[in-house]
């Protein structure tokens, strides 16, 4: 199985902008990547009157959409948890996440001056990295905005 690392930080601190540079990086060094982005005041894919919601809406537990190059699946079920999705991701190398503070996971917390002056993961002890413009002195390897090389590089040496 895949190890999952969690981005997290709050609200508008550059999550899904580190995930989106941290992705080519990694897969230049050629790893298989996955994400999942936490979504929790929920999410629907489905259109209204399109083939895959009426199947969902008649029924189905699972739908899947296919076309040349891309699958997309809807699941009626309660994931709790990461290590419930990480069956979906068997065939990769690392699965990264947006979000997940409170999983058990190791974490890596984005924190922007500009946003907020304090980690809200500091007595986490699955923090394993933080990505910051604050001059703080956190008690794992601290990395500034643009060190995508430099933080793949632990991603690298500690999990893959």
């Amino acid at each position: 199985m895949p190890h999952i690392i969690s981005i997290v930080g709050r609200s508008q601190s550059g999550k899904t902008t580190l995930i989106e540079k941290l992705i080519p990086e990694l897969k230049k060094r050629g790893y298989r990547i996955g994400t999942i982005k936490h979504a929790h005041h929920g999410f629907d894919i489905d259109k209204s009157g399109k083939d895959s919601w009426r199947h969902r809406h008649a029924g189905a537990d699972t739908i899947v959409v296919a076309s040349p190059g891309k699958i997309a699946m809807v699941k009626n079920d309660d994931c709790e948890s990461l290590d419930y999705l990480q069956d979906y991701f068997e065939d990769l190398d690392l699965i990264i996440t947006e979000g997940y503070k409170r999983e058990n996971k190791p974490k890596i917390e984005v924190l922007r001056a500009a946003r907020h002056a304090e980690l809200i993961c500091k007595a986490d002890q699955n923090l394993i990295a933080v990505v910051t413009d604050v001059d703080i002195n956190p008690n794992v390897p601290k990395f500034g905005l643009e060190d995508i090389k430099e933080l793949a590089d632990l991603i690298e040496e500690t999990f893959l």
